[in-house]
């Protein structure tokens, strides 16, 4: 039985809360490695063992060298992690999203809160994959029936394109070496499918979690838009590596594939625009952000502006205490 090679991420009830963390922790001139799931931290004076779980933020200053493994170790445990100047004074770069407006976010929020709309959504996203026919009037129990018979029919067509045998699609979280080949290329291209459409997604602003089609996981989003692409991109991918790949090497070969194509049908920029459309958004998004404040009967109004009730008791204490002045 072959383990999945890597440390596995902490489970949800082994982190912890985050009003319970240490706020931030700042390092300067220093090693940063992992030893099981504490960091340590090397420097002149010793080794520090240090709590991934237990830091709000890690503020990395001047001088510091970090490992691949430190990282993973981090982001699996929700802690952000910042590139400062010394002592912390500046912020040079942290994890965001390259959007900025809360556009498509505000958007996706407004879609998926209403019942109607989000059901408009899901409908669009299966009809992205039925383009010769009309779901419109079809119930979500139908559109998934649909899509079902619609992806074991590709399994069956592509396993007998390269002449491979099929028995189901298997997939053990905590178990890699107990699936066979096939299905090990098909999870190690979907993996990499998923990430290339998360980044896009976290990009543009919007929110991984708030699925349309998926619901209840912090990569709902992710899985709804990947899904539109699986039978142009891991799943042939999937099947064509298993077909001609060593077992031994199936994981890398997949990857190395799923690449080459995505690359070749221009997935990136495609995802972009199928999430804009989905979210009914405009491609002509303006580059000049507008800082605005919501108001709850005008919507926004102007930011920046020293807002004052010329009739309250506080504006008219300001103007006698200018005219004192």
């Amino acid at each position: 039985m072959k383990p999945i090679p890597g440390a596995a991420p902490a489970s949800a009830p082994e982190l912890t809360r985050a009003q319970d963390r240490i706020s931030y922790l700042y390092v300067e001139r220093s090693m940063i490695n992992r030893q099981d799931n504490a960091i340590t931290i090397v420097s002149k004076r010793g080794t520090a063992h240090v709590p991934a779980t237990a830091i709000g933020s890690l503020l990395v200053g001047p001088g510091v060298s970090m490992t691949h493994q430190a990282m993973v170790l981090l982001g699996d445990s929700g802690t952000s992690v910042l590139w400062v100047g010394a002592g912390g004074v500046r912020l040079y770069a942290h994890g965001r999203s390259l959007a900025t407006t809360t556009t498509l976010l505000e958007q996706q929020a407004r879609l998926v809160s209403n019942q109607r709309t989000r059901l408009d959504v899901a409908r669009a996203m299966y009809a992205m994959r039925f383009p010769n026919e009309d779901v419109s009037r079809l119930t979500m129990s139908q559109l998934r029936g649909r899509e079902g018979v619609r992806v074991q029919r590709l399994y069956r067509d592509h396993a007998r394109r390269v002449d491979i045998e099929w028995d189901g699609r298997r997939y053990v979280r905590n178990d890699w070496g107990s699936t066979d080949p096939l299905n090990q290329a098909l999870s190690a291209a979907n993996a990499c499918l998923y990430g290339a459409v998360h980044s896009v997604i976290v990009s543009l602003g919007c929110s991984a979690g708030l699925g349309f089609v998926h619901t209840g996981h912090d990569k709902s989003f992710v899985y709804d838009v990947a899904d539109l692409y699986k039978a142009a991109t891991s799943i042939p991918t999937a099947f064509d590596v298993a077909a001609t790949t060593d077992s031994l090497e199936i994981a890398g070969a997949a990857r190395r594939a799923v690449r080459e194509r995505m690359w070749d049908l221009r997935l990136m920029r495609q995802c972009v625009r199928d999430i804009k459309s989905l979210l009914q958004a405009p491609d002509d998004d303006p580059e000049l952000v507008v800082m605005s404040l919501w108001d709850d009967k005008a919507g926004t109004v102007p930011s920046g502006v020293a807002y004052r009730d010329p009739n309250s008791e506080e504006a008219r204490e300001f103007s006698e205490w200018e005219a004192t002045w």
